[in-house]
């Protein structure tokens, strides 16, 4: 199945595999080529710091697709605790039974109830809340992590680029950063070696979690994506539900 921005958008995923294969390796996969399908580019109306796929081609040619993978930002910065107040209990990390015949290692997004679950063994899992896409933006499908990021650099979509001068000062990109709405670190979802446009990262928006406030792609407390970031392995399948 191809997984094209437009059918995520539009038609979602059927179905869901009951059981995938396994993604251990004795050795890590490597990263794909980093390859942009054909799609149309949707238009969500949002402020810079809202999530959005992290491509982007300013009508006055001035993008550089050299900039492409996204590059990583050389300073580790300090992650700044959030308070936990700010968030409902029911969406902070926690360690869950869950019961569906995945295998170990698989990341679960469930974007009707928020949670986004990693599978640990059979029976058990570590739950995240999430933020997810707004109404208009959800998608779903099956895909792998084909890339990940420490504190990626951003590009805002041409959409975006063209209507919002604060995003088309970073029309090339926004170095990663505290500041930056990607978060602490990203994993780049992929169907075979084509990039599917669609992230889990951090972001700089915790009240969003367990909101529906992005456009498609899955944001999650910058401590909570490091802790998922350093759990997975370049190939690891993901499975995000039809929102409901």
């Amino acid at each position: 199945m191809r997984l094209s921005r437009r059918k995520l958008l539009l038609t979602g995923c059927a179905a869901l595999l009951p059981v995938l294969p396994a993604f251990a390796q004795e050795e890590p996969l490597a990263e794909p080529e980093f390859l942009i399908p054909d799609a149309e580019e949707p238009s969500p109306e949002e402020d810079i710091t809202g999530s959005a796929p992290d491509t982007a081609e300013p009508e006055d040619g001035g993008y550089d697709p050299a900039k492409l993978p996204p590059e990583e930002s050389e300073e580790d910065f300090v992650i700044e605790a959030v308070n936990p107040e700010i968030i409902p209990e029911e969406y902070r990390r926690r360690e869950v039974p869950f019961d569906e015949p995945v295998e170990p290692g698989t990341i679960i997004v469930d974007p009707t109830n928020r949670f986004l679950y990693h599978v640990l063994e059979p029976g058990r899992a570590m739950r995240y809340g999430v933020g997810v896409g707004k109404q208009g933006f959800e998608w779903s499908g099956t895909a792998t992590v084909g890339m990940k990021r420490r504190w990626p650099r951003w590009v805002p979509p041409r959409d975006m680029v063209s209507r919002n001068k604060l995003a088309a000062k970073w029309a090339n990109g926004m170095p990663g950063g505290p500041d930056n709405p990607l978060g602490a670190r990203a994993l780049y979802l992929f169907e075979g070696n084509a990039d599917t446009l669609y992230r889990i990262h951090g972001t700089i928006e915790p009240e969003s979690i367990g909101k529906a406030a992005s456009s498609g792609c899955i944001r999650m407390l910058n401590e909570d994506i490091v802790s998922l970031y350093d759990r997975v392995e370049i190939g690891t399948p993901v499975i995000v539900r039809p929102a409901v």
